[in-house]
């Protein structure tokens, strides 16, 4: 495992409840400020063996990214499950929800 990829998990893992953080913002805190499609490798390829809270990562706009209409919903149930508002078109309001470790 490369150190960035530790990091990122390093990096999901402590995401609260109720918080959301965007790749990109997670790509420049594991130290690869352009990396954020890295991020969601590694979130498609490592989220089940690292039990990581993949539903708290959107796009940079606070929008749900997934395509895949089965996930897109589990994504939007577990966002809205921990209290977060999700709006129009999968959208969170970023300045409410965002973490800023």
């Amino acid at each position: 495992m490369t150190p960035f990829t530790k990091q990122v998990i390093e990096i999901i893992q402590i995401i609260p409840k109720s918080k959301v953080m965007t790749y990109g913002q997670i790509a420049r805190l594991a130290g690869s400020p352009r990396a954020a499609r890295q991020v969601v490798r590694v979130l498609h390829s490592m989220s089940k063996k690292y039990n990581l809270p993949w539903h708290r990562v959107v796009n940079a706009k606070g929008e749900i990214a997934i395509k895949d209409d089965e996930s897109y919903h589990e994504q939007l149930m577990s966002l809205e499950y921990e209290g977060i508002e999700v709006g129009i078109h999968g959208k969170v309001d970023l300045s409410k929800y965002q973490w800023l470790p």
